[in-house]
């Protein structure tokens, strides 16, 4: 309880103005050393009978409604003197309806001296003769109302008014630290969520790259400051023959990164059980229409090297079309692709063939390295790509991946792109 001590009352016993405002700067102090909101306004309502007489109040915040037709509901956070049906319910008053809804929609105080005289009454309470409302604001908006009601006509003052106002003000401010506190304990949440996410993207990526006659392989996911849905992968499947994946999942963060577990772990599977790659795309994506939400797909590049022959005989859902470069420098996009995994059930995806001579390149890659945008927001686009690609065809494909990694860099001066990018270079020697 507030501290209420070397009071100096009128000579009826009422406190004096400078009480009051001691007692209020008392409360103050008393509620700005809690985070608990509702312990906050159980105090205030618990010490402002002695600052201001009252037989029934209540603090009610505004919140928006988005399931019915009024946009927002009163919510009360605390209140006395009610009967306890009228506690368990919410006030049923709309925006500018009743005094609470009157000082919510204006944000101008009020004071009813005798609220039966006054039309914009709302009968909550038999015994209620006089009322006194003031807005709390925060920000210049009006975040909820402090009712103040009394069993005698014309029961509050101007002064009392101020004093509820002031109070009012205070409870603002102490909302205000508890919506920051619950933002900064969720943004808190959400950072854990999002290391949790980079952590299981990481466990997908393999820690190596595939070792395989007649080829050099190298793959690297740039990654951004967030979490995103990029990823590659490969798999053995004979002494001769490899699985190579490149995709990118739709959205950000855990979403994102289970649906890349998912793509992963049925790619594996099917590589395993032998199917080609357009049949393990179908199978695929008829399991993500099944299992994840509207909206959610992937679009990836599947495919099979074999080293005896060298060759790619792979499908493409969506995906960026990779970028093939000759060892003279002939260069060009291959611009063949289906629909992306998941977007529609039934889909049937084709298979095309890419035959390797010495020397030549093949790069996968991810929108992320393309649509790299500098400060202006130009992106780096396919031809200056191609452009960094040519420059470098001549080093091993690690050191290739480092080289137009740095070309990404410098064009958009920045440490971070705003998507992960990822590189999956084949070179054929």
């Amino acid at each position: 309880m507030i501290e209420t001590s070397n009071k100096t009352s009128l000579p009826d016993g009422t406190l004096t103005t400078v009480d009051k405002l001691r007692m209020l700067l008392d409360i103050t102090k008393t509620i700005s050393r809690s985070l608990d909101l509702d312990e906050v306004l159980k105090l205030v309502m618990d010490t402002l009978g002695s600052l201001i007489h009252y037989d029934a109040a209540g603090i009610y915040l505004i919140e928006e409604n988005k399931a019915g037709e009024n946009p927002f509901v009163f919510k009360s956070r605390a209140i006395r003197g009610y009967k306890i049906s009228f506690a368990l319910v919410e006030p049923r008053i709309k925006m500018g309806e009743g005094f609470i809804g009157y000082v919510a929609q204006t944000g101008k105080p009020l004071i009813s001296g005798d609220v039966h005289q006054d039309p914009r009454y709302f009968h909550a309470r038999e015994q209620t003769r006089s009322e006194m409302v003031a807005p709390i604001i925060s920000n210049d908006t009006v975040i909820g109302v402090f009712d103040l009601e009394s069993d005698q006509l014309n029961s509050y003052t101007e002064e009392d008014l101020e004093l509820l106002q002031m109070l009012a003000s205070q409870v603002a401010i102490i909302i205000e630290k508890d919506q920051l506190y619950v933002q900064l304990i969720e943004q808190k949440r959400i950072q854990a969520q999002l290391e949790i996410a980079r952590q299981v993207q990481l466990e997908l990526l393999p820690d190596h790259d595939p070792q395989i006659d007649s080829f050099d392989i190298s793959a690297y996911v740039f990654p951004t400051e967030e979490v995103s849905g990029d990823y590659y992968d490969w798999v053995k499947i004979f002494d001769d023959q490899i699985g190579l994946v490149v995709a990118d999942a739709v959205g950000k963060g855990i979403p994102a990164a289970l649906l890349m577990s998912f793509l992963r772990a049925s790619l594996r599977t099917s590589a395993q059980i032998g199917y080609a790659p357009h049949i393990a795309f179908s199978k695929v994506s008829n399991l993500l229409w099944d299992s994840v939400e509207e909206n959610q797909f992937i679009t990836g590049i599947y495919g099979i090297l074999d080293a005896t022959n060298k060759t790619f005989v792979y499908s493409n859902a969506g995906h960026n079309p990779p970028l093939l470069i000759k060892p003279d420098g002939e260069h060009k996009f291959v611009e063949y692709g289906d629909m992306p995994l998941g977007m529609f059930y039934g889909m049937r995806y084709h298979q095309h063939f890419i035959r390797f001579e010495k020397g030549q390149v093949m790069v996968m890659y991810t929108d992320g390295i393309t649509e790299a945008a500098n400060a202006s927001g130009e992106e780096f686009g396919n031809e200056r790509f191609a452009q960094r690609v040519l420059e470098c065809i001549n080093l091993p494909a690690k050191a290739m991946i480092d080289y137009i990694r740095k070309g990404v860099a410098d064009f958009t001066e920045r440490k971070f792109l705003d998507d992960d990018g990822t590189l999956f270079i084949v070179k054929a020697i």
